[in-house]
């Protein structure tokens, strides 16, 4: 399958889940060109776009994973070129 250049967004409005995102991100960490995380304390949440460059099935197995943990939001853009 071919790499593509994704961007998956995740918004967590439970700070209680930096940890179990953090550990996603890592296992995945051969995939990720890079991150940026922005803390909203006003909300108690916080917001991270992540960019990978990987197969879709990747892409969408962590997007998934993200999705399932509670209090946790995440979609992924996916680039048209191959």
């Amino acid at each position: 399958m071919e790499n593509r250049i994704s961007v998956v967004s995740i918004i967590a409005q439970d700070m209680e889940r930096a940890d179990e995102i953090n550990a996603l991100l890592h296992n995945y960490g051969d995939y990720i060109v890079g991150r940026m995380g922005l803390p909203y304390r006003k909300r108690g949440s916080f917001v991270i776009c992540v960019v990978m460059d990987a197969p879709r099935d990747v892409v969408s197995s962590l997007s998934c994973k993200l999705g399932m943990l509670r209090g946790v939001a995440a979609k992924t853009t996916v680039s048209k070129q191959k």
